[in-house]
């Protein structure tokens, strides 16, 4: 059984009976879906304090809203966007700066700062890729954990376990009761704080089922993420199968 927490364009949470094993096979196979980004930069011009490396570093890692029609092959125009970027000192040069067929997701992305007088100009060429050949090709990060199994029989409501819970789930006056346990990382501060007034009623194990966390980069909605990494985890398995 499969039930949805949260579920925007940033991010999609969902608690499931399925195994560890093919969660992490989801978790591994976001990796696998094709991401813009930029691949190489041609600086003609830069008077800013940053090495050109860095220029060029910070410029990848800036998220590309995803164009149709490309295709996963480099040195030909079809698979290949181009940007340019010139901007004239002062201030501060922002991602939004970058100009060309495809779109930035932030605009405010920082990339260096110009003084009066200095100037920046480049070509950019985004490429699709994969975060297996590089973290600038992922298109978000997905992450799962044991939904913790939280014990509050016979707690006395002492509230010093409450006071204790970093996450701040436990609540309650004559008795205590958890809210939002899919939030629970089960780091037991609330365990310790019993012990310490030696009591010891509450316990935290993890149980059954798995809560699934997935945040988007921006580049493509949160639930797209899970949905082509299923597809590309389908996609690897026929190949064994075919091998």
């Amino acid at each position: 059984m499969t039930k949805i927490i949260q579920k925007d364009k940033e991010r999609l949470i969902f608690s499931s009976e399925m195994s560890e094993s093919l969660a992490n096979s989801i978790r591994r196979s976001v990796l696998e879906i094709p991401v813009l980004a930029i691949d190489e930069v041609e600086i003609s011009k830069n008077d800013s304090a940053l090495y050109d490396e860095i220029i060029a570093h910070r410029l990848g890692l800036v998220p590309l809203k995803m164009e149709d029609g490309l295709e996963m092959r480099k040195g030909c125009a079809k698979c290949t966007v181009q940007l340019k970027m010139q901007v004239k000192g002062p201030g501060t040069v922002y991602s939004g700066s970058l100009k060309g067929r495809a779109e930035v997701v932030f605009d405010k992305i920082p990339i260096t700062l110009l003084r009066d007088g200095q100037e920046i100009e480049l070509v950019a060429s985004a490429i699709l890729g994969k975060g297996i050949e590089h973290a600038k090709y992922s298109p978000g990060l997905a992450y799962y954990r044991n939904l913790a199994e939280v014990d509050l029989k016979n707690c006395d409501a002492c509230k010093e376990c409450a006071e204790a819970c970093p996450l701040g789930l436990l609540s309650g006056d004559k008795k205590l009761e958890i809210n939002d346990v899919w939030k629970c990382d089960m780091c037991e501060a609330c365990v310790e704080a019993c012990k310490k007034h030696g009591k010891g009623e509450i316990k935290v194990v993890p149980g059954n089922e798995i809560v699934f966390f997935i945040e988007s980069w921006g580049q493509m909605d949160a639930k797209d993420i899970f949905a082509e990494a299923v597809k590309a985890l389908k996609s690897n398995l026929k190949a064994v199968e075919k091998a």
